[in-house]
């Protein structure tokens, strides 16, 4: 059975991206436009990864990323950031993020540490 990852993106075009990427990858790959319709989904469907990013309107991925783990602990997080501001790096950390992807992302680095991510999960 493949793994379910979600992306959390308020831009259409990076949700679009990465799903194919990731469903080309051999995952199953669902998608929100922003932290309410990601708490929603994954309440509905439960997800093995998710791919967070940290500047959206309405609810801040920091914001997300704490509900998010009160409702599933055991979800990776991988905050995807343009911004790579080491105090929020840290926060993110503190509140159960696995880790961080840097904007404009390198496909194939992507897929590797997503891969990684749940290799280690599974192991």
């Amino acid at each position: 059975m493949s793994a379910t990852v979600m992306v959390v993106d308020d831009r259409v075009g990076i949700r679009k991206l990465l799903q194919e990427v990731l469903q080309g990858a051999g995952y199953n790959v669902v998608s929100a436009a922003g932290g309410a319709e990601a708490l929603d989904l994954v309440k509905q469907n439960p997800v093995d990864l998710v791919l967070l990013d940290m500047k959206m309107s309405g609810m801040d991925g920091l914001e997300t990323l704490t509900l998010l783990k009160k409702v599933t602990p055991q979800v990776i997080v991988l905050i995807m950031t343009a911004y790579e501001e080491l105090e929020v790096l840290k926060e993110a950390a503190r509140r159960g993020a696995s880790g961080y992807i840097s904007k404009p992302f390198d496909i194939e680095e992507l897929k590797e540490i997503v891969a990684g991510k749940l290799r280690a999960v599974s192991a």
